[in-house]
């Protein structure tokens, strides 16, 4: 046999349909109609039609943040749609199919906000959101077939993670979980006060900057030995987990903007929140060396403690000041729902651990 003929062959992922496009493109239409209609208290005996908002003299104070909001809500919905449809619409066909259900949905939404008390349906909003969404499809489309049919996403989700999804998706939630305003950087999980209320210290002084450092590190130092044990062996766990950490830190200062504006985008950048990320990633480069059995239990104690003490440690005194002139205007139901995620994301991600790591397997296969 020539030797040419038992060389083995490059694989070559084939161009097909991305069914994961198609369940994100309909969670985040599904999010989009919770955030545009909460809390749900319909009257539907107002005496008004549905449509008649399309009629109706536009708005007389348009403000520079309802038009940005309405703009960049539906861009990734316009750009998950153009994955979604591919193979089957391509090109020019796909962002017409994009700008056709996105103008559905939002005109839906501008209808049933007609029986909402609370909101004000207009065609600024409408031709905003199909404008959104007609970007969105404008991004996604000079993207090449193998972006639009997930081999290039799927590939690399591969090589850092297998076949374990679950893992994925905490790494993919996490900048999420970090929008809802936090007392210290990256202290997810308050629960403690809604149940038990605040903790009287009476006149104890903590060093503020001191706390918010270890309470970061540790939070950090815990979260990413948790995902990397998630992670193939031979992925580069630490140049991942520090990528995570920089989307993170701009998906923060993207939305501490919308949420209190631009000159107060950085205020949750402390000197603790900066000394606590640097020491744990310092300390994350060495400790990923450990094996599965020692890096689950450390990330476990961190995080066990990280709880306790944003639960039962006094909060900052200046964000405690920060958040009572904290007006959420139209991300009032949008903070709602960042809440609930910047909550659970710890159980479930100590849940995936329990249920995936023990006994504790290597992703190298």
């Amino acid at each position: 046999m020539h030797p040419e003929e038992i060389r083995p062959r490059k694989f070559i992922w084939p161009l097909q349909a991305m069914p994961l496009a198609r369940v994100i493109s309909i969670a985040y239409a599904l999010l989009i109609i919770y955030v545009s209609l909460n809390p749900f208290d319909f009257d539907f005996q107002n005496g008004v039609a549905g449509w008649a908002w399309l009629d109706a003299p536009l708005p007389r104070f348009i403000t520079v943040f309802d038009v940005s909001v309405n703009i960049l809500a539906y861009i990734p919905l316009g750009f998950l749609l153009v994955f979604a449809a591919y193979p089957r619409w391509q090109n020019f066909v796909a962002l017409g199919m994009t700008l056709t259900l996105t103008a559905i949905l939002a005109f839906s939404v501008e209808s049933l906000q007609t029986w909402l008390p609370t909101r004000i349906p207009s065609q600024i909003d409408w031709w905003t959101n199909m404008l959104g969404g007609l970007l969105g499809g404008l991004l996604a489309i000079p993207l090449g077939p193998q972006w639009l049919s997930g081999s290039a996403i799927r590939r690399r989700f591969d090589l850092w993670f297998g076949a374990n999804w679950g893992a994925c998706a905490l790494f993919i939630l996490f900048p999420w979980s970090q929008i809802y305003p936090q007392s210290s950087w990256l202290g997810m999980g308050v629960w403690g006060h809604a149940i038990f209320g605040s903790i009287d210290w009476g006149t104890t002084v903590i060093n503020q900057v001191a706390q918010e450092t270890v309470i970061t590190a540790v939070c950090w130092f815990g979260t990413a030995l948790l995902l990397s044990l998630g992670m193939r062996v031979k992925a580069p766990q630490w140049r991942i987990l520090n990528e995570l950490l920089c989307v993170t830190l701009v998906v923060k200062i993207f939305f501490t903007a919308l949420q209190f504006g631009i000159e107060l985008s950085l205020l949750w950048l402390t000197a603790g929140a900066a000394w606590g990320m640097a020491l744990a990633s310092l300390a994350l480069r060495w400790a990923l060396r450990f094996s599965n059995a020692m890096k689950f239990w450390l990330a476990f104690l961190c995080l066990l403690a990280a709880t306790i003490a944003v639960n039962l440690l006094p909060d900052n005194p200046y964000f405690v000041l920060t958040m009572r002139h904290w007006y959420q205007g139209p991300l009032l139901h949008f903070n709602e729902l960042m809440q609930w995620v910047s909550v659970v994301w710890l159980p479930m991600a100590l849940i995936w651990a329990v249920r995936n790591a023990l006994p504790f397997k290597t992703y190298s296969e």
